[in-house]
């Protein structure tokens, strides 16, 4: 197993399908930096469960969002904004770490964690809490069609998989959870 160091300074190529591979186009810099997005400042290296400590930095987002008026809106914007600069790394992502779908490409997380959280209101703790493990089983188990998404090639199979468990999260769980529970603090 790589160790955070590794995975940053770019040596954690020792799983890939080709071991004498070329590393990925760009310079050790910019390869860092590439690797901060995608791993959501480095959420996504960590060497145990990488999608769940990623999947924190959802938490965060939708924390730091919370106080804003028109909380939905600004959800939607990050999610799109996070989408729209992370889609092109996809590819990057599977050569840097030299397979499909890298553990440490977390933005994925951060964007179905965003999804399965977006209330009309701002979420309570006890809402960005249930999301967080409600969002964590949809990602986890895929049902269709999370599954199948997963399998479209580049940065779409790695984003539209966990944007598909968000959506999972929000309709079949989140938003039932608030209507026969409305006595429970969901909103701020």
């Amino acid at each position: 197993m790589s160790s955070i160091r590794d995975v940053i300074a770019g040596k954690a190529r020792a799983n890939a399908s080709d071991p004498n591979a070329p590393p990925p186009p760009g310079g050790r810099w910019a390869n860092r930096a590439k690797l901060a997005m995608v791993s959501f400042g480095f959420l996504g290296c960590s060497p145990f469960a990488p999608g769940t400590v990623g999947t924190l930095g959802g938490v965060l987002v939708a924390w730091l969002l919370s106080p804003l008026p028109y909380y939905p809106v600004w959800i939607a914007i990050a999610c799109v904004a996070l989408y729209a600069i992370t889609l092109p790394l996809g590819p990057w992502a599977e050569r840097y770490a030299g397979k499909k779908d890298p553990g440490i490409f977390v933005v994925d997380e951060v964007i179905g964690y965003l999804i399965t959280v977006a209330w009309m209101q701002a979420p309570s703790p006890l809402a960005l809490a249930v999301a967080f493990f409600v969002f964590r089983f949809f990602d986890i188990v895929k049902p269709p069609p999370a599954r199948q998404l997963e399998r479209v090639g580049g940065g779409h199979g790695i984003l539209l998989d966990d944007v598909a468990a968000g959506f999972l999260g929000l309709i079949f769980v989140m938003v039932p959870a608030r209507l026969l529970f409305p006595e429970l603090p969901w909103t701020m």
